[in-house]
């Protein structure tokens, strides 16, 4: 499969954030991914999904939703890893980014978050509910989005680990809150990061599924 890649910088007020975009040929919809904190663009496990889900025709875009100036500062301090808020206006300005690039201006958006980028993802979606059409949380705290989950209009994905016991009870609730179209998948014998044989490969069909459906209107079956 042919696809475009290239290292893009997008401008968010003063800081500046740096992207991965793939766009494969004919590609029929384009994820966001928003990591935990802790982890970056350069994660072992998103970069895993995100080829899964561009073997599916999708375009992938990972991101590091805090500046390097913002990382540093967060290493030190933990201030801005729980700012939610501020992760979902990033999200969101790498969106309306996407929306003037030539190879992604017609895709339609879907966000995966991990950790905590769940949270912000949700929250994301909640306040452009006409920009974002699909959300998957992988071992996600979509309890950080707080009121906005009654807000998120987008079909919701939440994939948890069976023995990620307190996550798991975090989702529950969540998908209780949410009144978009939800469902909580549970991965037998999984762990918060998903490093059990065969439990990110299943993490990554989940989404594979759930996001061929929602952006490209397509099953994989």
């Amino acid at each position: 499969m042919n696809i475009h890649e290239e290292t893009v910088t997008i401008p968010v007020g003063e800081a500046r954030i740096a992207g991965t975009l793939r766009v494969p040929e004919r590609a029929s919809g384009i994820v966001l991914f928003a990591h935990g904190s802790g982890s970056s663009r350069f994660s072992p496990r998103n970069r895993g999904v995100a080829a899964v889900l561009e073997r599916a025709g999708l375009a992938t875009m990972l991101i590091d939703l805090l500046s390097e100036q913002e990382e540093k500062e967060d290493s030190r301090t933990g201030a801005l890893r729980f700012d939610i808020s501020l992760l979902a206006d990033r999200l969101l300005a790498a969106s309306s980014w996407l929306l003037l690039g030539e190879k992604t201006i017609s895709l339609p958006i879907g966000f995966f978050g991990a950790s905590t980028g769940a949270g912000a993802a949700l929250l994301a979606a909640s306040q452009r509910p006409e920009l974002v059409k699909a959300v998957v949380s992988r071992g996600g705290r979509p309890d950080l989005a707080g009121k906005a989950l009654r807000h998120v209009s987008a079909p919701t994905l939440l994939i948890v680990g069976e023995r990620d016991t307190v996550v798991l009870d975090l989702n529950h609730r969540a998908a209780e809150e949410l009144v978009a179209e939800c469902k909580l998948e549970i991965v037998p014998g999984a762990t918060h990061l998903f490093e059990e044989p065969g439990a990110l490969e299943q993490v990554a069909s989940l989404a594979r599924d759930w996001f061929s459906l929602f952006l490209a209107g397509r099953t994989t079956r």
